[in-house]
């Protein structure tokens, strides 16, 4: 399973995001079932953490702080090239976006049949990846 957590910009929402977003974390992180962070949802959360400190809503010390604590907590699984074929047919099949397809594809590579997003359906399942929205 794979957390891809996204930030809004109203306050107030994105501060019950970050308590749902944390208590999925701790939830995961308890589970016997292996969890994975996927490279690209790795990279999305870091880019949002960086916004966030050049915004000033984190400082940037804690940027990499809060980076390396979820390196820590779940294995990190990089790409292949096989994910780029299968992205292609997800794309097609599904009427897919580019980044959903390719991260689709990367789901079934690693082996991860549950992803957490606000960004596709909720209770879609793609070739055996169940989208779970936690916000929802």
């Amino acid at each position: 399973m794979t957390p891809t957590l996204r930030p809004t910009c109203s306050t107030r929402r994105l501060l019950k995001k970050q308590v749902r977003a944390q208590q999925l974390v701790d939830d995961l992180v308890v589970q016997a079932q292996e969890t994975v962070w996927l490279w690209q949802v790795a990279v999305e959360f870091l880019a949002c953490l960086r916004k966030a400190s050049k915004k000033g809503a984190l400082a940037p010390e804690q940027v990499q702080v809060e980076f390396r604590k979820l390196l820590q907590l779940f294995a990190l699984k990089l790409p292949t090239a096989q994910i780029l074929e299968r992205g292609l047919t997800l794309h097609e099949r599904y009427s897919l976006s580019h980044w959903d397809s390719l991260l689709i594809a990367a789901c079934r590579e690693a082996g991860v049949t549950l992803l957490y997003s606000e960004d596709m359906q909720h209770g879609a399942d793609y070739d055996g990846v169940k989208i779970v929205n936690p916000f929802a």
